[in-house]
């Protein structure tokens, strides 16, 4: 595989399967503001596909199926990014106004989230980058009643107080780098 094909690999989408097809679909256009692409059956499935993108057909698949008594889900978080404090804080009440549980508004120094676990359990993250990196995993409540500045002050200084702080401009030139390298290692 050259360099160049492999930097065209780019994540589309994810699919879930669900209890209760549409509590799952209604929450996710209403609570997040999915629009519903496409719906149907696939043998004795059936599929709801998702998208905020009019680019992708569907960023998230919803598909019947979900056993009982799964066990194990083996997926960690379905994770949003947002732009700014301001539409963090309107998805967190709008998740909470549709039911939303586990509710955990935290900052990783390099980011300020909002974790929650959607109507069957499956944990969400929306989140929007600050200007910094600083060495992961770290995750510390934050109080989203606080001003924006504050709370871009408080997650500033957590990641101040971590190891490799430095501009997330100057990490993702670094990160660019080592990904060369690795593309050219093949």
């Amino acid at each position: 595989m050259t360099m160049e094909s492999s930097s065209k690999l780019q994540f589309s989408h994810i699919g879930l399967y669900v209890s209760d097809l549409a509590r799952m679909a209604a929450f996710y256009k209403q609570a997040l503001r999915f629009t519903q692409t496409d719906a149907g059956d696939l043998g004795t499935v059936q599929l709801v596909f998702l998208s905020r993108d009019p680019a992708e057909h569907h960023q998230l698949v919803l598909a019947t199926g979900r056993p009982a008594e799964p066990g194990f889900n083996v997926v960690n978080q379905i994770s949003f990014r947002v732009p700014d404090i301001a539409t963090l804080r309107e998805f967190h009440d709008r998740l909470l106004a549709h039911g939303a549980q586990d509710m955990h508004p935290v900052t990783h120094g390099n980011a300020v989230s909002v974790y929650c676990r959607d109507p069957e359990g499956n944990r969400l993250e929306l989140f929007m980058d600050t200007p910094w990196y600083c060495e992961q995993p770290l995750r510390e409540p934050i109080d989203l009643g606080q001003p924006d500045e504050a709370i871009l002050a408080q997650a500033e200084a957590i990641a101040k107080r971590h190891a490799r702080f430095m501009s997330r401009a100057q990490w993702q030139a670094e990160v660019a780098r080592r990904m060369q390298e690795d593309q050219q290692r093949g």
